[in-house]
């Protein structure tokens, strides 16, 4: 356990610094323009008491409104060091709490060696974006449903429940819920929270589903797997370009809607094909490592079919396959190697070869996003198919043994 704590350590006395943007000679540098400009610009409004509804860049549940008014809790900070020390607990309480869950289940540290190595590769990204907190609490989910104890369903419906009104991905842990009494408890948890907060914020706050008008209109985003395509078409005459749009950089052009169309589509599809590995595996059986293994594996699904991949979401994803290596049995061991080269690639992509990337669609910055986006798609379908193997095919052997 030494020499995972040293590294964590180490790496997070060079990182956190550096998100904080401190220098040893000028003090406090240049930080983030996420928490700078955009996160303050968010409190500045909601502090008034009020969502932003006109603001295109705010396309969240109305949950999302407490981690970006934290940093005011914080004394004697101005509101972008508030933020990073805020998201730097945030890493220091996930890390303890896979350490906790590995001496508890008498189990190796993967999972915390995972958490500690993918974030330092993703560099300062992590402690400048919420998404620290949203992760948390799906891992906590995890990690609680795990116990096995009497109130273990219906606080992982809660927990579940909390990280969806942030950001919505966490409901996708629900798809491995055990089926039976269990799955209805935790639905019952999840719906029950999710109401509680929702009413808190509708009759507090106007506009607390504005975020919902945001969604409806996102395009093909330059880091998508929808848009590698586009990126070699930039270069064969394609008449498109790029345009900063709802939030991001998205392409516009001849196709682009078309392509946007069929992302939905296969995500439509994802959804389904979730359903029916629901329907044919036998978690009547708890199996024990289906619950994270299932969220891991429909987070990709998911990530990869959508018009938008932002070098957030492999918070998401390192957090989730940690939490899956807590088990020596897990399906998705070989996911999660993938997964941390992803990692690497993804920060050489953002913030290294943006600027190449979208405006001059530079051969090296084309062919890194191709590695990347194709780890990832590789990664979906090898965490679909162990998954399946180990689930529902075991119903089909017990039907027919021999």
């Amino acid at each position: 356990m030494s020499a995972v704590v040293v590294v964590w350590c180490l790496t997070r006395l060079w990182l956190v610094p550096t998100a904080l943007g401190l220098n040893v000679f000028t003090g406090y540098g240049r930080l983030d323009p996420s928490v700078d400009k955009v996160y303050r610009g968010w409190y500045e409004v909601l502090s008034t008491g009020s969502f932003p509804a006109h603001d295109v860049t705010w396309q969240y549940p109305p949950g999302a409104a407490l981690p970006v008014l934290a940093p005011a809790l914080v004394p004697g900070l101005d509101y972008g060091h508030a933020f990073i020390v805020l998201s730097a607990l945030c890493d220091l309480l996930i890390f303890v709490m896979l350490l906790w869950a590995a001496r508890v289940a008498g189990r190796g540290l993967a999972g915390a060696w995972l958490w500690t190595v993918g974030m330092a590769a993703l560099s300062t990204l992590p402690w400048n974006r919420f998404d620290l907190l949203v992760t948390g609490l799906a891992m906590a989910a995890l990690v609680v449903a795990a116990g096995q104890r009497a109130w273990s369903d219906r606080a992982f419906g809660v927990l579940v429940a909390l990280g969806s009104m942030v950001k919505v991905w966490p409901v996708l842990l629900l798809i491995g819920t055990r089926k039976g009494r269990g799955t209805r408890r935790v639905w019952v948890a999840a719906a029950l929270t999710a109401l509680a907060v929702t009413a808190s914020f509708v009759f507090t706050m106007p506009n607390a589903f504005s975020f919902l008008s945001g969604q409806k209109s996102r395009g093909i985003q330059i880091e998508s797997v929808g848009a590698m395509p586009f990126h070699l078409a930039r270069h064969l005459g394609w008449s498109g370009t790029w345009a900063a749009k709802d939030g991001s950089h998205e392409f516009v052009g001849p196709y682009v809607e078309g392509v946007s169309l069929l992302m939905q589509a296969l995500t439509v599809l994802a959804f389904g094909w979730l359903l029916w590995w629901r329907h044919r595996s036998d978690l009547d059986q708890a199996v024990p490592y289906a619950l994270p293994d299932a969220a891991l594996t429909a987070a990709l699904l998911f990530v990869v079919t959508s018009r938008v991949i932002s070098p957030q979401y492999m918070v998401w994803l390192i957090g989730l396959a940690a939490v899956c290596l807590l088990r020596p049995d897990t399906t998705q061991r070989p996911v999660a190697y993938l997964l941390l080269a992803a990692c690497v690639l993804t920060t050489l992509d953002f913030p290294l070869l943006y600027r190449e990337l979208r405006d001059d669609g530079a051969p090296l910055a084309i062919a890194n996003l191709y590695a990347r986006n194709l780890l990832l798609v590789a990664a979906a379908v090898l965490s679909g198919l162990r998954l399946w193997r180990a689930t529902a095919l075991r119903s089909v052997d017990r039907a027919f043994p021999g």
